[in-house]
């Protein structure tokens, strides 16, 4: 309700033409659509608790203009319009209401911010690795089915259809380990035999393949090799990292990271907030990445787009234990020190203080030279001064 009364509307329908055929059935206003996002992704709803909000309550109401007798929509019209602003209008949305929030005051050029990363989980079943291959040859036998019928039924096997016609569970794999072993084997001597007939037509169906067929053959560099004409199970240390590997024969770009204490497997998301005591935390900029891709490496991309609206990182300031110390902000949420309390300094907590900041080997002025442990066996300790 405040937004409504403060902001007013955010977004009109023209901005959304782009979006919608001109033919077709009256679509649902889809400023109110976009709105209804926005409220969505703040109070951290599903689809069907949105769709079900915007029929019962009535700050939804008041904020979508909307009668309160109004029955709402169906929650899947939330997902479809979610996919319609995928074609790049998604940042547009945060664009424009960060413009209706700068003319109000509430976003300055100069402003406080700070940037972190979040996981995004992928949408995928967790696979172990046998179920992980037997669902990718699955994957790429139902993808041929509905490309090149005619092809499959020609290169096709009978027993193709009994291991792979229904989805691979857990339960269905053997016990043993050595059932086990020759199950993978098998299934890796299929996934190779369907390549290799693909192979023979590289100037035909090879060029037009689906994309579970390329995954397919990623996956069988990664879990399988060549050895005297058999497909062999690679060991666990001749995979290559577990950051490059493929985790669902369904989505590629869900890939394993881990941050700190925190692993997953999906994408990462880089937020930017404003951070200023006196007025509300907003939201500038989302980056969405590759799970392992480094949050340093997103420094030059995220300001490039700050600086794009007008806005600028400010210089902070972090105070902790008596230390004032100006300091940049960073994806990463460290903080490197550039100057401190000469009177803090003069004390030994001071100095282990300052000594546990600055980063291990090297020097601080204030501080001292490099640590010892930093140095290899034999090389002089630097002279003050000379870092």
């Amino acid at each position: 309700m405040r937004v409504r009364d403060e902001i007013g509307v955010l977004y009109d329908d023209a901005m959304f033409a782009g979006l919608y055929d001109a033919r077709g059935q009256p679509a649902i206003a889809p400023w109110r659509l976009a709105l209804v996002t926005l409220f969505q992704f703040l109070e951290n709803l599903s689809d069907r608790q949105a769709a079900e909000a915007v029929r019962s309550r009535i700050d939804w109401k008041y904020a979508l203009s909307l009668e309160l007798t109004d029955s709402g929509f169906d929650f899947s019209v939330l997902c479809e319009f979610g996919a319609r602003l995928l074609g790049g209008q998604d940042q547009r949305l945060l664009e424009i209401m960060l413009e209706r929030l700068g003319e109000r005051g509430l976003v300055k050029a100069r402003v406080k911010q700070r940037t972190d990363s979040s996981h995004v989980l992928a949408a995928i079943r967790t696979l172990n690795r046998l179920e992980f291959v037997g669902e990718t040859v699955r994957a790429a036998l139902h993808a041929l089915a509905k490309a090149a019928p005619a092809w499959l039924a020609r290169h096709g096997r009978p027993e193709w259809a009994e291991r792979y016609g229904a989805r691979v569970e857990q339960y269905r794999l053997p016990k043993s380990l050595v059932a086990c072993q020759a199950l993978a084997e098998a299934i890796g001597a299929d996934g190779h035999d369907l390549l290799a007939a693909l192979l023979d037509e590289r100037d035909g169906f090879w060029p037009h393949r689906p994309p579970a067929v390329e995954r397919l053959r990623l996956v069988w560099i990664h879990q399988f090799y060549h050895n005297n004409g058999r497909v062999r199970w690679r060991e666990p240390a001749d995979q290559p990292p577990v950051s490059r590997r493929l985790h669902s024969p369904h989505d590629p770009q869900a890939r394993y990271a881990r941050k700190r204490d925190v692993g997953w497997i999906g994408t990462k998301v880089h937020l930017t907030e404003t951070c200023d005591a006196d007025r509300p935390h907003l939201i500038t900029d989302v980056q969405t990445t590759a799970a392992g891709l480094a949050d340093v490496a997103m420094t030059a991309t995220i300001q490039s787009a700050l600086a794009a609206r007008g806005l600028t990182h400010r210089l902070s300031m972090w105070s902790t234990s008596g230390i004032s110390m100006p300091t940049c902000w960073s994806p990463v949420g460290s903080i490197m020190p550039w100057t401190c309390s000469a009177r803090l300094c003069r004390t030994a907590v001071g100095r282990r203080r300052l000594g546990r900041l600055r980063p291990r080997g090297l020097y601080h002025p204030l501080v001292g030279a490099r640590s010892p442990m930093s140095r290899r066996p034999g090389q002089p300790e630097l002279e003050r001064g000379s870092g």
